[in-house]
């Protein structure tokens, strides 16, 4: 037989929840400034995002802090104010109630206070969405398509395109996470502007890189817009986060990020086994910036070659 507790026992276990609730608010809060996960990659227990790993994240990483502590205080502040009521004003106390029905100053006060909390939030919010979807000047562009259930890739300036499938169990390798592994990782150069244009060919999808502070929908016969700047090597994972079907949790993205010489020989590579004709791809020597449209700028004057 189960015993119900007394509706009288609620006003002591519920600040006690209130309580619990909040320490436990404020230990998720510590971890997420210390960053407590180190990884290009999900990990077991992590508590708060991924490391960055382009300046737009990081701005994403220092207004969730920022909101989290305007959560804290907020927290804080009512959990104070319900303690000083259940204490002070408790039955046992004999308290006689007031018969005070409106207050002028403390009406404006809790209209004002939330306005401005509210513009406190507003006014960075619309700075990283402005940062977010003004386009710099990109050295690179990239032809993302979801389907049902991979991506595919096209570097249109270089003439190369490949699908990305999910690996199986058998076909990974050690060190190789599994459901975001995929046979074909999608590889940029480091610290060079890379601008997504992001469609579907069946059903909606989205192109989801946390690191990356990217989540860009794919949606059919529509084209967006993302871009993002690496600035540190290593290989950063992300999933489809539309739901798209059966095997929605089975389209990963796998992303290597390489230094612009590793880049360019991958690229060459990639050109060799597509049969793609060099020589009608401008190459420069290495070390040479990229232009607006991926392709390599040789020194004024300089000859072309098709080995670069």
């Amino acid at each position: 037989m189960q015993t119900l507790l007394p509706i009288s026992c609620m006003p002591i276990i519920l600040p006690f929840a209130m309580l619990l609730r909040f320490f436990a608010s404020l230990l998720v809060f510590a971890l997420a400034l210390s960053g407590a996960a180190r990884a290009e990659l999900p990990e077991p227990w992590q508590m708060g995002l991924q490391p960055a790993a382009t300046p737009l994240m990081e701005r994403v990483i220092d207004f969730n802090n920022f909101l989290l502590v305007i959560v804290t205080l907020i927290s804080l502040f009512v959990l104070a104010a319900m303690l000083y009521v259940m204490v002070r004003f408790r039955a046992s106390r004999q308290h006689k109630p007031s018969t005070v029905s409106h207050n002028t100053v403390l009406e404006i006060v809790w209209t004002v206070v939330p306005v401005l909390i509210l513009l406190a939030i507003a006014v960075p919010s619309f700075r990283l969405l402005a940062y977010q979807e003004r386009l710099p000047e990109f050295d690179l562009t990239i032809k993302v398509t979801g389907h049902q259930w991979y991506w595919s890739y096209e570097y249109p300036d270089s003439g190369i395109a490949f699908d990305a499938l999910m690996l199986t169990d058998s076909e990974l390798q050690p060190g190789q996470p599994r459901l975001l592994s995929t046979d074909m990782p999608l590889t940029v150069p480091v610290n060079q502007t890379v601008r997504l244009l992001i469609t579907a060919s069946d059903v909606l999808h989205s192109w989801t890189v946390p690191a990356f502070g990217i989540k860009t929908d794919a949606v059919p016969g529509r084209v967006n817009q993302a871009w993002f700047r690496a600035t540190r090597p290593g290989t950063y994972y992300g999933q489809c986060s539309e739901l798209c079907g059966a095997r929605h949790s089975f389209m990963p993205i796998e992303v290597r990020v390489v230094s612009a010489a590793a880049w360019r020989d991958w690229r060459t590579r990639l050109q060799t086994e597509q049969g793609v004709a060099l020589e009608s791809l401008p190459v420069a020597p290495q070390g040479a910036p990229l232009t607006p449209q991926g392709v390599p700028v040789a020194p004024q004057g300089a000859p072309l070659t098709p080995q670069g």
